[in-house]
């Protein structure tokens, strides 16, 4: 008698994770649980600065100095002062202190 508890047992014990395989497999290809498929969006959001004059410019903007300022027509920068290109925009800038003077959009 304890024998064939013991051969039951074992048996059982070999069938189970075949059985659990087998259901696994079976996912996948459709079988009983079917797997949604998620597609994402992304959605790119621009934010455009808005500059306007007597604000101070950040400092992340203030590296971009713009030296051949002719060749984007652009008049002479008074003493104490440069252009920097600020995303499409070109501002006149004061050295000393970042605040806007000139500004002009490009389109």
């Amino acid at each position: 008698m304890k024998k064939i508890a013991l051969a039951a047992l074992a048996i059982s014990l070999i069938a189970t994770p075949a059985a659990f395989a087998q259901q696994q497999n079976y996912r996948g290809h459709g079988y009983g649980h079917q797997q949604k498929e998620v597609i994402v969006k992304k959605k790119v959001v621009v934010k455009k600065t808005r500059w306007s004059r007597g604000h101070a410019l950040p400092s992340s903007y203030r590296r971009n100095v713009v030296r051949d300022y002719h060749r984007y027509h652009l008049r002479t920068p008074p003493r104490g002062y440069q252009w920097v290109r600020a995303d499409n925009d070109y501002v006149m800038i004061s050295i000393a202190t970042g605040m806007i003077s000139t500004l002009v959009q490009i389109r």
